[in-house]
């Protein structure tokens, strides 16, 4: 009779519970106070680790060539440590895949190592073209892996895209107007002159003396001389000066002078006739060469 109890009492304890009937309050009592470790944490819904041939490249990605060692080497990295940082990634719904806003070089490396996953940040948020392209360049630029044709390119894209001036693009990546100019500078020289300069065979600073040149025969002279390292920057930049001035000796100079209240004087030559807008470009540019020679420590004396 006892055991006939026992069973009854356990078949009842049992329906009870599958109709959510607990004699018992089972909820798990929970600290008021989080634990120090987990002060701040909280699950985040944008994070989290997809197959890796769910996610594809970003055709206008600014960077274009990655670095076959630099690849190898972070690869090994990833086999012996893992991937330390997700990269960041967005929904296109008409390729029905992940494509990559930062990151591409983890993904590379990634795919190299024979990893299947990769830890992923994903863009909840619609982004423009626009913005895509800033975020890419903000990341690259912060790591200083874009080369300077790329970089050149990327930003005359912006400009393009939102129909911005070089100082709109300096304040919207939040780097110097110099940089900008400089960068943009590069894309008047003829390409092969540009791939020379991607490649480390040209310096960007004297590729940006050189391309003040009209010249196209004085530009390749003085690039040829660069490219085979008997032309520094300093070089590059006096050459140049020589070559306009003498450019210019043979036509009619005119003088403008502004003085200021603190007792300077700035005078401008003027070669011909000339607009106030002209010299408002020439008075921009010796800004930001001014700018530039502080950001470098050029002494003026």
């Amino acid at each position: 009779m006892a055991r006939v109890g026992s069973t009854l009492a356990r078949v009842t304890a049992n329906l009870d519970e599958s109709i959510g009937l607990r004699s018992v309050d089972a909820t798990p009592q929970l600290s008021p106070v989080a634990a120090t470790r987990d002060v701040g944490r909280r699950p985040l819904r944008n994070i989290g680790r997809v197959e890796i041939d769910r996610v594809v490249p970003d055709p206008n990605q600014p960077r274009a060539e990655f670095d076959e060692e630099a690849l190898d080497r972070l690869a090994q990295s990833i086999r012996d440590k893992g991937q330390l940082a997700p990269i960041h990634v967005r929904w296109d719904a008409e390729l029905d895949k992940w494509v990559i806003i930062c990151g591409e070089r983890r993904w590379r490396a990634t795919r190299r190592a024979g990893v299947p996953t990769i830890d992923c940040r994903f863009q909840e948020e619609g982004l423009s073209s626009s913005q895509v392209l800033e975020q890419q360049l903000i990341e690259n630029l912060l790591r200083e892996d874009l080369k300077p044709v790329e970089q050149a390119r990327a930003f005359a894209s912006l400009m393009e895209l939102n129909g911005w001036n070089g100082k709109q693009v300096a304040e919207a990546l939040r780097v110097p107007p110099s940089t900008v100019s400089r960068a943009l500078a590069l894309l008047r020289l003829p390409e092969d002159l540009q791939r020379q300069v991607d490649e480390g065979t040209i310096a960007a600073r004297s590729a940006y003396e050189i391309s003040k040149l009209q010249d196209e025969t004085h530009r390749r002279t003085l690039a040829q001389e660069a490219a085979e390292g008997r032309l520094s920057h300093d070089q590059a930049a006096q050459a140049v000066r020589q070559r306009k001035g003498a450019r210019r000796s043979a036509k009619r100079i005119n003088r403008l002078t502004f003085p200021t209240e603190s007792g300077w004087k700035i005078t401008l030559s003027i070669t011909g006739k000339s607009t106030y807008h002209e010299v408002e470009q020439a008075l921009a540019e010796v800004l930001e060469e001014v700018r530039h020679r502080i950001a470098n420590n050029v002494q003026l004396y």
